[in-house]
């Protein structure tokens, strides 16, 4: 079900990432995702909404190839990025051609200081220590903090402070797109604000696109351009997010804001018996 769709004049016709009609099994059995297809415009904020276990993780892993590492496979569909199929490619050649993950829980190198895992980011890159340095700089001038922080073993700072560095560390490959998975996972909701106006500067000022998977749908809806929402491994909404932040069904169940002429929990029935989501 779209939310809503532009006019054909209006639609972006540069597409960076086109996930078509994909399917996922893990463990030759386990069907997780079933026909997904979506896309992300160049220079975009796409926000990938659901609740846990939805497959919002899936669905970026599929992209990233890091799928094989845990016995699961793309069976159908393809994935394209830049117009060239991608989903063959190892997770390597994927991050040189510009795409690449930063994981849910952050996973920065405990042992390593923030400096040392921002360079880290960088090992992909052949232009020469001068334009690494650059870069490292221009990463604390987006992220202050880190700056502050750079000598200190990663594994000792905060939350955010690590989702910060994680993030960084992927701007170090120089990259046109990064997948972004749940970014605001166990933060204050103070960081998360400070995380995702970073997350919006960097897309405004450096033209990397973004394809957010996030629970947090209120915040990823009022940064994101477009959004779809995914219930056991299907699309079964997207639109642009402000027709997404006004629907109904998007509010009652995802934002915890009911209509008006609900009176209370009990009069409210499960989505699934609804023809109105799932038509």
């Amino acid at each position: 079900m779209t939310v809503s769709a532009a006019p054909a004049a209006e639609q972006a016709t540069d597409t960076i990432l086109s996930v078509n009609n994909i399917e996922v099994i893990y463990d030759h059995v386990i069907l997780v995702l079933k026909g997904v297809s979506l896309e992300v415009p160049r220079g975009g904020i796409v926000a990938l909404l659901g609740a846990n276990g939805a497959g919002k993780t899936t669905t970026l892993k599929a992209i990233s190839n890091l799928l094989r590492a845990e016995r699961g496979e793309v069976t159908k569909g393809s994935i394209e990025f830049e117009g060239i199929r991608v989903d063959k490619l190892n997770p390597n050649d994927l991050v040189r051609t510009g795409c690449i993950q930063v994981m849910e829980g952050r996973h920065c190198f405990g042992h390593l200081t923030i400096e040392e895992n921002l360079l880290t980011g960088a090992f992909t890159r052949r232009d020469g220590n001068a334009a690494i340095k650059r870069d490292v700089d221009m990463i604390y001038d987006y992220f202050p903090r880190l700056r502050q922080r750079k000598s200190a073993m990663a594994g000792y700072t905060s939350g955010g402070e690590q989702q910060m560095c994680a993030i960084g560390r992927a701007m170090m490959s120089r990259p046109k797109m990064i997948l972004l998975d749940e970014p605001s996972m166990g933060l204050a909701p103070q960081v998360v604000e400070e995380i995702f106006e970073i997350v919006k500067t960097l897309n405004t000022k450096e033209g990397v696109s973004f394809l957010l998977a996030e629970q947090n749908t209120n915040v990823a809806l009022r940064y994101a351009t477009y959004g779809y929402i995914l219930e056991t491994g299907r699309v079964v909404m997207d639109g642009e997010a402000k027709a997404l932040r006004e629907n109904e069904d998007v509010k009652e169940f995802y934002l915890g804001v009911s209509g008006g002429d609900r009176k209370s929990f009990r009069e409210v029935k499960s989505y699934k018996r609804r023809k109105r989501w799932l038509a």
